[in-house]
């Protein structure tokens, strides 16, 4: 299921042995533009550290009742590698906490989850991932700091980043809502990752290899729109692109 990330941030987090606080934000790849981990605001509980959950231990978003399913216990998380809340995310960090729960390193492989094309939720299946082959090359962003980057087309400037719309099956980043209202007063599009051709990070502006005239005529994105399968058939139509769900059925065929 399709889920904006700003309506996520509050989520309350419901771990085996009870809650562990809310959803906070997330940090990306911005190679792969996968979720790696979900920051979770805890309140008082571990007050001082960043409380960083992985994909691996998301079970599932209810919508309806407004909670994320954790698979880890109080005690896992407290006794997990520990990161200050004003420090980044370091390979140190990253190999003691992957180590710790014993899930396999998302860098280390040729695929969005290292030796894994997707999540791989079976532990014996984890369990015969060879590591240690990569090197750690940190591309960790935050939704909340890439959140109000401009946007660039290939003929000018068409707004600013938004939100973000995460998909709770793969923790993919599936599309950037783009808000237009500093060109087009009053309208949201949804812009995919594929799409761009490059970030400054230095410049806090994402290039996008389309023209305004065309993102112009895209649909429009509200509070109020659904993220159907024909809705985004018909976005890549207009953009002429294939579906990222083609590659991912494991077909060839071009969109119906």
């Amino acid at each position: 299921m399709l889920n904006k990330a700003k309506t996520l941030r509050g989520y309350t987090l419901h771990g085996l042995d009870g809650k562990i606080g809310k959803a906070k934000e997330f940090y990306f790849d911005d190679h792969y533009w996968t979720v790696r981990y979900l920051v979770a605001d805890t309140g008082n509980y571990l007050l001082g550290r960043q409380v960083l959950i992985s994909p691996y231990a998301l079970v599932g978003v209810d919508q309806k009742d407004e909670y994320i399913t954790i698979s880890l216990t109080k005690k896992q998380i407290e006794d997990s590698p520990a990161l200050n809340t004003d420090q980044p995310v370091s390979q140190q960090f990253e190999e003691a906490y992957f180590q710790y729960y014993r899930w396999p390193q998302y860098w280390d492989g040729p695929y969005d989850w290292g030796q894994f094309a997707a999540i791989e939720r079976d532990p014996e299946k984890r369990l015969t991932c060879n590591q240690g082959g990569k090197a750690w090359d940190s591309h960790l962003r935050s939704t909340h700091d890439v959140s109000g980057y401009h946007i660039q087309a290939t003929d000018g400037d068409i707004g600013h980043v938004d939100d973000f719309i995460i998909d709770d099956a793969t923790w993919t980043i599936r599309y950037l809502v783009i808000d237009t209202n500093n060109w087009w007063p009053g309208k949201k599009v949804l812009i995919a990752p594929q799409w761009i051709e490059r970030v400054s990070w230095n410049e806090s502006t994402v290039f996008v290899g389309l023209p305004r005239e065309i993102i112009r005529e895209s649909p429009e994105f509200t509070d109020a729109s659904e993220l159907t399968r024909d809705y985004e058939i018909g976005l890549h139509r207009l953009y002429d692109r294939q579906g990222y769900w083609v590659d991912e059925d494991g077909t060839k065929n071009k969109l119906p």
